[in-house]
């Protein structure tokens, strides 16, 4: 559905690609974005038409719900993808009933500007939803705090390092250089006692089910040098 005629753009105009499958939803946005002063080319129904469209009219930034037909499950939120790869000038605005974890953090991944991830209830803050359009437009990024919330609980589960205390790391550290005890008391000029408390918290930190310590150690050393640690 194309709604803005072509001799009907301003240069100043930002121009707006919609997909979402609910024709309520679908109309209410086209609306809104009018009234802000957006000209909405096209508004689509599924991700194949969506594409199609974006690559014949190449927008300046793209709205898109993240369930979408024939499954309902992430078509939207792959599309998004693929405009983020097409087409690199193209801004990208993904709508959400909730966070979408490993879609959304290869949306945001490599080149974190010109995106934005919102949850549909913030939609009904019609003044922050539009701010955010123009904020991404713009080059921003617009993330709805339940996102940020959610990837950074992500984060700290996958990194499980990063619960480690800055002691703690370096403890960590000395342990993968396969320090005793003893090497990381005289090295960090700390008594064996608080090494050994340090050690035993890095083994509850990072789940390591009490075993032998030599076992654990061997362990708690692969997770520092799976996650990249500076060993």
């Amino acid at each position: 559905m194309t709604t803005s005629p072509p001799d009907q753009h301003r240069p100043d105009q930002l121009r707006v690609i919609l997909a979402e499958d609910s024709v309520l939803l679908r109309d209410g946005l086209v609306r809104l974005l009018q009234a802000a002063g957006l000209e909405v080319v096209d508004a689509c129904p599924d991700a194949e038409t969506f594409l199609a469209s974006v690559r014949e009219h190449r927008p300046d930034i793209v709205v898109v719900d993240v369930r979408m037909p024939p499954t309902f499950t992430a078509e939207g939120l792959q599309a998004a993808l693929v405009v983020r790869s097409e087409l690199p000038d193209t801004s990208v605005v993904v709508l959400s009933q909730y966070v979408e974890e490993t879609y959304a953090t290869e949306l945001l991944a490599g080149r974190p500007r010109g995106v934005g991830y919102l949850l549909k209830d913030r939609v009904a803050d019609t003044g922050e939803f539009i701010e955010a359009i123009r904020t991404v437009a713009a080059g921003g990024t617009a993330l709805d705090p339940e996102v940020v919330s959610q990837l950074m609980s992500r984060a700290r589960h996958t990194d499980p390092l990063s619960r480690l205390t800055p002691r703690e790391q370096d403890v960590m550290r000395l342990m993968a250089q396969g320090r005793s005890n003893s090497a990381i008391s005289r090295e960090l000029y700390i008594g064996e006692g608080a090494v050994e408390k340090n050690v035993s918290s890095i083994f509850g930190k990072l789940d390591l089910a009490p075993t032998g310590d030599d076992h654990r150690r061997v362990l708690a050393v692969l997770q520092w040098l799976e996650h990249g640690s500076d060993a």
